[in-house]
């Protein structure tokens, strides 16, 4: 039974890099992902581009907590239309390098392509792990420089899943940080409230590691159901408990395969278990 799979595979600040998807018609069962770089074919080709990127200074217009090691980071782009108008596909990322930092970080853009052309800003989540550029990142202050690289990759190919009438359900499924460029997607639209079953399953250790929960109305309201999933929730937890591909397991009711999308972003262990 053949279902449409995005993915795509980015980078981020620190750890290796989170599956994400570019959307191909795959069979149901496995679920493959087959965009991801070997570590050192992946650094080679961070060295390559390195050598020819044209880097943008800018300042922080913020960092706020999202959750518990998460962060917000607002970027402000807005001397710098031509930046912020390359941003047009949600799942798109680029580079940011930091002063006195040799090696540039690879961040998703977490913010909708629509909020740099009408607010001149580019927001990202980011996971602060010790001893990393991460930390040194959200460590930051209002108007602290940094440097930012065009935007790169092809992003969501989202015409593969239109129209919203031949693909009815979208299956989404984020853990920890990988919720970031899921927002980009939800925000930006893809005809969710055209579709009759659209879920997002959130995976993370408990609720003060879930992102955005001040979003989740909104993108209920847009036509997604949000199905936040704790692996080790406290005892006032009445939700989905476990990992998210056992609570998919359970849910399970896809009326029908050929008619269906998925989006995986997250621990490769998620993906690899929803083959």
């Amino acid at each position: 039974m053949p279902v449409t799979v995005l993915s795509v595979s980015y980078a981020r600040v620190s750890p290796p890099p989170l599956p994400m998807s570019i959307l191909r018609r795959l069979p149901f069962h496995p679920l493959n992902l087959r965009h991801h770089l070997p570590s050192r074919r992946f650094a080679t080709l961070a060295a390559v581009q390195q050598d020819t990127t044209v880097w943008t200074p800018t300042t922080i217009s913020s960092i706020e907590t999202a959750a518990e090691s998460l962060f917000h980071v607002s970027i402000d782009v807005s001397n710098f239309p031509d930046l912020a108008a390359s941003h047009t596909v949600p799942g798109q990322y680029l580079q940011l390098r930091l002063p006195d930092v040799e090696k540039p970080s690879f961040l998703a853009i977490a913010s909708p392509p629509s909020l740099a052309t009408a607010s001149g800003a580019f927001e990202f989540l980011v996971k602060s792990v010790a001893g990393s550029p991460a930390e040194l990142l959200c460590g930051l202050k209002k108007g602290d420089v940094v440097e930012l690289s065009q935007v790169m990759g092809n992003g969501f190919n989202i015409d593969k899943i239109d129209p919203p009438e031949d693909y009815p359900t979208v299956l989404i499924f984020a853990t920890g940080s990988g919720i970031s460029p899921i927002r980009s997607l939800i925000e930006s639209g893809f005809g969710a409230d055209r579709r009759s079953d659209v879920r997002l399953y959130y995976g993370a250790r408990n609720l003060r590691r879930i992102a955005y929960q001040d979003r989740f109305k909104e993108w209920e309201s847009s036509g997604v159901k949000v199905v936040p999933v704790l692996s080790q929730p406290d005892d006032s937890w009445t939700g989905e408990s476990g990992y998210v591909q056992a609570a998919f397991a359970r849910a399970k009711q896809i009326n029908s395969p050929k008619g269906t999308g998925a989006v995986l972003c997250g621990q490769r262990q998620m993906t690899e278990v929803l083959h």
